[in-house]
Formats: structure tokens, sequence, C-alpha cells
């Protein structure tokens, strides 16, 4: 191993050091900057979904215009072979038939979109809910840290050796919970939200009553 190398595992390892030992010291202020970091991630899943949003609604807008270009040529077809007009029967047939594949494809396109942006909102949604029992949890927290000062100092004047690992026993379990939390943020799996299923079971019935009575 060189000695660049070296130096440079010797450096992280302290790095490394530094950070645990910060973190042993100053728990709510990592806690913090990890809920920072979880919100930046929630917003950028947020800009996903609303992209995806969009892409939808560009694949209906273009399923749209390729089906009335179908149904036009397939009328101008009609037209045409009725007054003879052979040549432009066949051109106006052709463009029939690539408005129509090009339809098919769209549609096949839009219903895949639907299906991930209805697997993105059920996820976003989770996540926000995660991210608010976090929040939730570190005003738990801040309580329990508070209470845990309080009685450290009044005890630290009233009975110093008594209380003084009582307190900081306090502070190892506060500990213990935001190792808790990190460990369930990390979970690669979100369960599905009953405001999302009901939303799209609605969607599909009211698209279904439309057709029936077309």
């Amino acid at each position: 191993m060189g000695l660049f190398s070296r130096l440079k595992q010797v450096v992280e390892a302290d790095l490394h050091d530094l950070l645990d030992q910060k973190e042993q010291k100053k728990p709510m202020a990592m806690l913090n900057h990890y809920l920072r970091q979880c919100e930046q991630e929630v917003e950028k899943v947020k800009k996903l979904v609303e992209r995806h949003y969009t892409l939808k609604h560009q694949y209906e807008n273009e399923y749209e215009e390729a089906t009335r270009m179908a149904e036009k040529r397939k009328h101008q077809a009609a037209v045409a072979k009725e007054a003879g007009a052979q040549e432009l029967y066949e051109f106006a047939l052709t463009e029939q038939h690539q408005y129509e594949e090009r339809a098919e494809r769209i549609l096949q396109l839009k219903e895949q979109a639907e299906k991930e942006l209805e697997q993105l909102e059920q996820k976003y949604e989770q996540m926000k809910h995660k991210l608010k029992d976090m929040h939730v949890k570190k005003l738990e927290l801040m309580g329990r840290e508070n209470t845990a000062r309080a009685h450290y100092r009044m005890n630290k004047v009233l009975e110093e050796d008594k209380y003084t690992e009582k307190a900081f026993s306090r502070f190892t379990e506060m500990e213990r919970y935001l190792d808790e939390l990190e460990r369930k943020v990390k979970m690669r799996y979100f369960e599905s939200t009953i405001d999302s299923k009901i939303a799209q079971l609605e969607k599909k019935l009211k698209n279904k009553e439309t057709a029936s009575n077309e």
C-alpha cells in the first residue's frame, strides 16, 4: 500500500471518529441534520410525481390527437373511394393505419404511466406520513432531553452523587431512540395508503359509468 493511500485511510478513519463523537455529544443536532436530508428526499419525490402527472397528460393529448386524425383519414378515405380517387384513397388509408398504430402505442404508454403514477403516489404519501412521524418523535425526544437536562441540573445541586448516573442514562436512552428512527427511515418498501386506492377505484367507476352512458 502506497504512502498516499495509507494517509488517506488514516484521515478518513479520524474523520469518522470525529463524526461519531459529535453524534454522541449532540444527538439532537445530528437528528435535525438527518431530518433535513429526509425532507429533501421527500421534495425530490414530489417533483418526480409532478413530472409523471405532466407526462400522463401529454400521453392523453397525443392519444386524442392520433385518434382524431385516424377518424379524419378514415372519413377522407371513404370519400375518396366513393369518388373514385384511387390515389387519394390509398394515401388516406395508409395514414389512417399509421395514426391507428400510433394511438394504440400511445394508449399502452399512457396505461403504463398511470400504473407507475399510482405506485409513486402511494409511496409519496407513505413517505410524508413517515416524515411527519419523525417530526412528532423529534418533539418527544426534545421534551425528554429537556426533562433529563433539567433533572440533571437540579439533582446535581441537591444530590450530585446519587443522580448523576441516572441523568446520563436518560441521554443514552434518547440516543437509542435516534438509532431506531434512522433504521425505520431506511426501510425500502412503503405500504399502500387507503386514500390512493379509494381514489383510483372512484376514478375507474366514474369512467365505467361514463362509458356506459355514451
